[in-house]
């Protein structure tokens, strides 16, 4: 019991910190909630660099799918110009989206010419080649002899389109909607030469020696509408071009 009339003296605290001034470390936090935020951090390593930053790997370019895509893209863009395209794969035509371009292009260019009338007839006809086709025939075939038919096709109504293109520019007031249709299909066809020279159809047509006598000759007609030109060129796409390049495809893969 102390002594009435004595008092103790407070004791002296020291000058209280700044609140941010103190360092968050695991001393100051305890060991547990240090080690929860290093396991958070482990789990999470974006937190480390905060919301909304993309990873490094997200700022090298994209995911694989996305690169694909792009090249896709490109060397569509780049093949009507007949320029090569570094990275690009070298069966481009083995992508089914690629070929279904254009047959919707020429599909296209078929049904806006279905009723034309005035400025779709030639003044001479133009040669091409027969598009249809004897599936048992076909499927009989080496793939040597489909590459010449496909090949000489191809070459023939290329020719066929540039022949149209030329008379159509003839006339006295071209239409403007015809002539780009004729436009790309000129282009389709000089990007599916390219296709398929890639996909090494031209030395495929090259016939041997020995089977030179036993090559059919390629089967035509002729056309005198920019109607019928455009089902011809419709119909060797969804028809020969899409067997032959089918089964290069699958070789090519095996």
């Amino acid at each position: 019991m102390g002594v009435r009339g004595e008092y103790s003296r407070p004791r002296e605290r020291p000058p209280a910190r700044p609140l941010f001034e103190e360092e968050f470390t695991a001393g100051a936090v305890g060991p547990g909630v240090a080690g929860f935020k290093d396991l958070r951090l482990a789990k999470d390593p974006g937190r480390a660099r905060g919301v909304g930053q993309p990873s490094p790997a997200g700022r090298a370019g994209g995911s694989p799918r996305e690169k694909c895509l792009l090249l896709l893209l490109l060397s569509l863009l780049l093949l009507p110009l007949g320029l090569p395209v570094l990275g690009a794969p070298p069966h481009l035509i083995c992508d089914s989206r690629v070929l279904e371009r254009y047959i919707l292009e020429a599909r296209e260019a078929e049904n806006a010419t279905l009723g034309c009338a005035e400025g779709c007839s030639f003044s001479e006809n133009i040669t091409v080649p027969d598009t249809k086709v004897n599936f048992y025939a076909w499927k009989r075939m080496e793939v040597q002899q489909q590459a010449v038919e496909v090949w000489q096709g191809l070459a023939l109504l290329s020719e066929a389109i540039l022949q149209g293109q030329a008379l159509l520019a003839n006339l006295s007031q071209p239409s403007e909607a015809l002539q780009l249709h004729v436009d790309k299909a000129v282009s389709g066809l000089r990007s599916l030469t390219s296709l398929l020279r890639a996909l090494g159809a031209q030395k495929g047509a090259v016939p041997l020696p020995n089977a030179a006598s036993s090559a059919a000759p390629l089967r035509t007609f002729t056309v005198d509408t920019l109607c019928k030109l455009f089902r011809i060129y419709s119909n060797f796409l969804r028809g020969k071009l899409t067997l032959y390049t089918g089964e290069a495809c699958r070789r090519g893969d095996r």
